[in-house]
């Protein structure tokens, strides 16, 4: 991969053994190297962040892990999201992430939490063993991510309705038209990312 490539961060809302959102971020990571992109996928159950509470975080301050999803935020010129849908939402460890990500206050020369998601060319996958794929929480995602993170969200995006049978033994998508629409998500993004990084 050339050394000019975007680099892409891929975070799923999933971390459970088997899930099919980490199954679908495999495929989707090989596809991005396809679309051009130098793929590094981060595990939001590593972070090991609690529950955000102002009590926790006024006694022991901003956690490590808070910190080190900003840094991969900082380090990465795009961001692909993955989620299923939990009761028509988004899960609470991708939220509960995120909101810990906005406590991280700027100053010093030190960039906010904030600072590393804005104008961040980002896109999003979802994937459900019902037909509609967990669409509905990509609605979410979305506002969320605009409205409080100033992401540069794109309009494509795909949903994998009935996800359990959607991939084959390598990990891979079986249906043509689903490698189709992950790809054109990634190539979509791909060309926002090389438009507004920096010569």
């Amino acid at each position: 991969m050339s050394s000019t490539s975007p680099r892409l961060l891929i975070i799923s809302g999933s971390a459970r053994t088997g899930s099919l959102t980490r199954r679908l971020a495999h495929a989707a990571s090989l596809a991005a190297t396809q679309a051009g992109f130098s793929v590094q996928e981060l595990d939001l159950r590593a972070l090991a962040l609690p529950v955000y509470d102002g009590d926790f975080e006024l006694a022991q301050g901003i956690p490590a892990g808070a910190t080190a999803l900003q840094q991969a935020l900082l380090a990465s010129d795009a961001l692909l999201l993955l989620t299923p849908e939990y009761n028509g939402f988004p899960t609470p460890l991708f939220i509960n992430a995120f909101d810990w990500l906005s406590r991280i206050q700027g100053g010093a020369g030190q960039p906010s939490g904030v600072a590393a998601t804005a104008n961040k060319p980002t896109a999003l996958l979802s994937a459900s063993p019902g037909a509609l794929g967990g669409l509905r929480a990509l609605n979410y995602v979305r506002q969320f991510l605009q409205m409080n993170f100033a992401s540069l969200v794109i309009p494509q995006q795909f949903a994998l309705g009935h996800a359990a049978d959607a991939f084959d033994a390598e990990g891979g998508l079986k249906e043509e038209r689903n490698r189709q629409a992950v790809q054109g998500v990634l190539d979509a993004l791909a060309q926002l990312s090389r438009a507004v990084r920096p010569a």
